[in-house]
């Protein structure tokens, strides 16, 4: 990879190489990257030198099997013609965000679509969850996605079935902005079920991995996809998820890199939502709404609006009216005297407070003594229903 090239192509080369050399996430080839620049590893793995340290003979002799085929040209150019760039550290794109991966950070991304990655990557929030999710964690995803794009957050998710799709169709029904981080070649959309949303996606947002063109997911790629789906956003967000959910490990990396984990409680005997409510027993925060999750990534007065139950007309009552018609018993009459003893209060000031509600329609005239009228006893039951 000498010519007339410049340096940066030819450092941009040498990363497309190895990302078609090295597995995702491959801590000590991010070391040899680190600390030994990405040139001189690519030289090592073409033979020329010794071998690198930290790997058994048989692990190397496999490196440079697969060095062998890797032509970066090649894949810079089939790239090149599916509209797809490759974004490494030190480009004007990149998103800094993902260096606190240290080695295991990304040798370069693929990305597919026009929009700028470091850009959208600043305002994010990743949704994920189960594939084979329920209607109500569907519904939920995409309501959650909807509601972040409205606010101007971009959607990050891994385009599988399940809650992955449905966050990805909630933002886009939204007019708002998705990323779909895939664990293969961005040339090719998996699952195949999805091709026709990866491939929306792509005209409308982003397509992102970080295998070289043509590469397929195996299921560790899968598992090793969601270290940057959490370390690309702010918080990550889990709907529904089981016990060994691939999910809830993009949420403890999220925890991990000093992001928020959040999660959406479900049934209790859900056991798709067993693994959220795990989560939800140690340090992630319940989030039910697009307005509860900004008020934790976003920024400072981005506060989730104050939840309460109706305003009920007793609501409205000054509070000495409310004692006074609190101190009424639920059935039958009491006279002036008791009632101004459970209010505490003179009898003077409960009858003047009685006759005001009488006039609101909540005590009526019993002989002597004041009684509820039928609609206040209906509302003292509903304030007090535990349901």
């Amino acid at each position: 990879m000498t010519g007339a090239v410049g340096e940066a192509d030819e450092e941009l080369a040498a990363r497309a190489f190895l990302s078609r050399v090295l597995e995702p996430g491959d801590e000590v080839g991010g070391r040899w990257v680190r600390e030994l620049g990405p040139l001189e590893v690519v030289r090592r793995l073409r033979g020329r030198g010794a071998a690198l340290p930290g790997v058994s003979g048989r692990r190397w002799d496999g490196l440079r099997a697969r060095a062998a085929g890797a032509d970066p040209r090649r894949d810079l150019d089939t790239a090149a013609r599916a509209g797809t760039r490759f974004v490494a550290p030190g480009d004007p794109e990149w998103p800094r965000q993902l260096d606190d991966l240290g080695d295991a950070r990304p040798i370069g991304l693929w990305v597919r679509g026009r929009p700028s990655l470091r850009m959208w990557a600043l305002r994010s929030v990743a949704v994920v969850g189960a594939r084979a999710c329920t209607p109500y964690g569907a519904h939920m995803a995409a309501a959650l996605a909807a509601g972040l794009a409205e606010r101007g957050w971009v959607v990050v998710s891994g385009g599988a079935y399940g809650i992955d799709g449905a966050a990805h169709r909630g933002t886009l029904g939204a007019g708002g902005a998705t990323v779909a981080v895939l664990a293969c070649g961005v040339d090719r959309p998996y699952p195949r079920g999805h091709t026709e949303l990866i491939n929306r996606i792509a005209e409308q947002g982003l397509v992102v991995g970080e295998l070289p063109p043509g590469d397929h997911p195996t299921p560790s790629r899968f598992v090793l996809r969601n270290r940057v789906i959490a370390a690309l956003t702010a918080g990550t967000v889990v709907v529904e998820a089981a016990h060994r959910s691939g999910s809830l490990v993009t949420a403890r990396a999220a925890q991990r890199l000093g992001r928020h984990a959040m999660g959406v409680p479900g049934p209790a005997t859900s056991a798709l939502s067993a693994g959220v409510h795990e989560l939800l027993r140690g340090d992630a925060v319940l989030v039910t709404d697009a307005a509860e999750v900004v008020e934790l990534v976003g920024g400072i007065g981005e506060l989730a609006p104050a939840r309460r139950g109706p305003v009920l007309p007793r609501d409205l009552l000054e509070p000495g009216a409310r004692q006074v018609l609190a101190a009424l018993p639920g059935r039958g009459a009491a006279d002036t005297a008791e009632i101004a003893r459970g209010a505490q209060t003179t009898p003077e000031d409960a009858i003047a407070k009685l006759y005001e509600l009488r006039a609101l329609g909540y005590v009526e005239r019993l002989g002597d003594g004041w009684k509820l009228t039928r609609q206040a006893v209906a509302s003292v039951r509903d304030r007090a229903d535990p349901c």
